[in-house]
């Protein structure tokens, strides 16, 4: 019983960890030359920069688009942004 919380601070060791990990999960996806998709399936077109918040930067339209990173998640292993076609459309 002396050593009893051992175990019980490795697991919540663990589990921090694996919290982290999956935080970075989405801005690790990011990248230059992926696909970016809105939430309702619209494909956008390829990452041009990632930003150091983590924000992408598009060439849409013949102009350079930053979508925040906040926006940002991965859904099945694809970058997916909770915006809408119009909405990134009318981002400055």
């Amino acid at each position: 019983m002396k050593n009893s919380w051992f175990p019980v601070l490795a697991c919540v060791l663990m589990l921090g960890a694996s919290g982290l990990a999956s935080a970075n999960d989405d801005a690790a996806l990011a990248a230059k030359g992926k696909t970016l998709v809105t939430v309702d399936g619209a494909r956008l077109g390829q990452v041009y920069r990632v930003g150091s918040d983590g924000g992408v930067q598009m060439i849409i339209g013949g102009r350079l688009v930053t979508v925040p990173a906040a926006t940002l998640s991965s859904v099945d292993g694809r970058l997916v942004t909770s915006l809408r076609k119009n909405e990134v459309l009318a981002l400055p």
